[in-house]
């Protein structure tokens, strides 16, 4: 990759506050899971357990949900007999079943999000791994098989559903959900506070960034497990927990805009000031502050990106 030098690094104070708001916004579930729990784990279900080994109350649902909820008589609860039932659904289960048709992931965090997470394929039966026991918060119906190992099932023309983050400081590596990735760089790189365009312009880059490592997985780790982008700012800075509402508005805002130059995605480069990026070729990189001074004169995120990078589509 290429070196990144003067980066823009942010740590705003309101992050926890707009992650409590972005969850009461996604913590409704699809009506199908709210009409046909009735506590028996049935064909095309997914179900917790209470207690290991499939025993206890069953919470059985065949949608996703984004956050349960904490209280009664709101929170999604075991409902089958046994122990348990009654008790809310959130960090309170030890086992599952899966007896739906599509592969289901389960996370640590809310609004599917965190780096801790656990797949089960149709059919399967288990535990919780230590970190999700007593600590699910979500889970999401996946279209297809998550990639495994060094694979990415994204192209120049799908996003990838995850990416590999090689956490340095913690010396591992952790297979990210991409936007949940993308919310928790943004912050890092783009000041919540500056301009809605730059932000968004922000929020491409970032994106195109990741995808570009994503869909190589060339790097390995001294201990040779392969990975996509670190952590700091040799690649994005890469924080969990770090989102804001800003930023994450931003991201949604042009989840669906894909930026291309000659059709392929590009590594879009960017750095905090032209003064900088110093060497590096021009169209090919960003100013982080050029971008917020260009939204403040009125310029919008399409007309900012042009501006740095040449030859460039953005296509919906």
């Amino acid at each position: 990759m290429s070196p990144r030098t003067a980066r823009l690094i942010s740590r705003p104070a309101a992050a926890a506050a707009a992650l409590v708001v972005g969850a009461a916004v996604l913590a409704t579930a699809s009506p199908a899971s709210a009409a046909t729990r009735n506590g028996v784990c049935e064909t095309g279900e997914f179900c917790y357990y209470f207690n290991s080994n499939n025993q206890g109350s069953v919470s059985d649902f065949t949608g996703s949900v984004g956050d349960y909820g904490t209280r009664q008589p709101s929170c999604y609860d075991f409902k089958g007999p046994g122990t348990g039932k009654g008790k809310c659904v959130k960090n309170a289960a030890a086992s599952v079943w899966n007896r739906s048709g599509k592969t289901v992931r389960v996370y640590f965090n809310s609004n599917y999000g965190g780096s801790v997470y656990q797949d089960f394929a149709p059919g399967a039966k288990g535990n919780l791994k230590p970190g999700l026991k007593n600590q699910n918060a979500s889970h999401r119906f996946l279209s297809s098989a998550p990639p495994t190992g060094c694979k990415t099932d994204g192209t120049d023309s799908r996003l990838p559903t995850t990416i590999l983050v090689y956490r340095e400081s913690l010396n591992r590596v952790d297979r990210v959900e991409f936007k949940t990735y993308i919310k928790n760089v943004l912050p890092n790189e783009w000041r919540s506070h500056w301009p809605r365009e730059s932000l968004r312009a922000g929020a491409i880059a970032v994106k195109n960034f990741g995808w570009y490592w994503a869909l190589r997985s060339a790097s390995k780790t001294p201990s040779g497990q392969c990975y996509d982008v670190t952590d700091h700012t040799s690649s994005q800075m890469y924080k969990p927990g770090s989102a804001t509402a800003a930023t994450n508005a931003a991201v949604d805002a042009t989840w669906g805009i894909r930026m291309t130059r000659n059709g392929k995605i590009f590594k879009a480069q960017y750095c905090s000031t032209t003064t900088a990026c110093r060497h590096w070729v021009t169209g090919d990189w960003m100013s982080q502050n050029g971008s917020r001074d260009k939204a403040e004169a009125g310029w919008s995120y399409s007309r900012i990106l042009r501006y740095y990078y040449k030859g460039i589509a953005l296509t919906s």
